[in-house]
């Protein structure tokens, strides 16, 4: 599992470069290899190679320790998230709640980066980034109680199995829409990477982190996304099921990794075409937008399911 993920993460990363610069004029990177190709090896490999440096009044031991946390944390999500029907390294009844727990520490790892590093800069990306992940981790969780209202399990394969005859994104397209964006507050990407806006914060919470350090926490925010992604399939677009016309000779897990690879042009999209935005506007729609609609989301279902259980 681990090493598909981190072959995806490298060549997502010269996906997005090539995508932003056809969407931008440019050529993108074409150098290293035909079409440059070899670009990721070659970056990741420059990386890993330069000296890792440890800034004297930093905390050492928490330094070192946060972007591990953050890797980690991102990778122990794909133990739980099912390619195909039956190729899952773990298929547990409460993977909801095991991913919900995962995403919450997440966190952690950017915070204790920003603090650990006795930056100003730093710390106050990783507050930002506390603040942000924290809000919008409400809206996302609602959303999946919403999911879970209608599925009646917590089970990922039976949530996939449930959208047989129709995916989620249909019925529940508002929702579908609202995880999209808060998938992008929640992985700090672009509008919403204010705990990494280099005019004001010079990068951030990873303002002080090189070679080794700084590709952790690189590799952990790319692997977030995938498993985003790849969460956002399984919930509202039936996972690995493709239409029944062609379901019989495409591989589970290919169509899987289609649908998946589809929501990453999504979060590369973003990138390129909208403004960053303000910290107040970021709250605002968490708080004032995402959880108020979330919450009459989730007691419009309540009340239709037992309406239609009742007749």
């Amino acid at each position: 599992m681990v090493i598909p993920v981190l072959v995806g993460v490298a060549y997502m990363t010269l996906a997005e470069r090539k995508v932003r610069a056809s969407i931008q004029r440019r050529r993108g990177p074409n150098v290293v290899g035909r079409y440059g190709v070899f670009t990721p090896l070659a970056d990741g490999l420059k990386l890993v190679l330069k000296e890792t440096i440890i800034p004297t009044s930093a905390n050492p031991y928490l330094f070192v320790l946060a972007p591990v946390l953050t890797f980690m944390l991102a990778l122990v999500g794909w133990a739980v998230i099912p390619v195909g029907y039956g190729m899952v390294l773990v298929d547990v009844d409460r993977g909801r709640r095991f991913l919900f727990a995962i995403s919450s520490l997440a966190v952690y790892g950017i915070i204790r980066g920003g603090w650990s590093s006795n930056s100003k800069y730093a710390f106050l990306g990783g507050l930002r980034s506390a603040a942000q992940m924290v809000s919008y981790e409400v809206s996302i969780g609602l959303t999946r109680i919403a999911v879970l209202l209608c599925t009646g399990s917590m089970n990922l394969t039976k949530i996939v199995r449930a959208q047989t005859d129709l995916w989620y994104r249909v019925p529940r397209f508002p929702m579908f829409r609202m995880f999209c964006v808060s998938a992008l507050a929640e992985t700090n990407r672009h509008p919403f990477d204010l705990p990494e806006a280099e005019a004001e914060l010079v990068s951030g919470y990873n303002v002080e982190y090189s070679a080794a350090g700084f590709v952790l926490f690189f590799l952990g925010e790319y692997t977030n996304m995938i498993l985003m992604s790849g969460m956002i399939s399984i919930l509202f677009r039936g996972g690995w099921l493709a239409p029944r016309s062609i379901r019989a000779w495409i591989p589970e897990s290919v169509w899987f990794g289609r649908k998946t690879t589809l929501m990453l042009r999504g979060f590369i999209w973003a990138r390129a075409a909208y403004p960053r935005f303000r910290y107040d506007q970021l709250m605002r729609l968490g708080w004032k937008v995402f959880l108020p609609v979330s919450r009459g989301w989730v007691v419009f279902t309540s009340g239709v399911l037992i309406g239609f259980n009742g007749l």
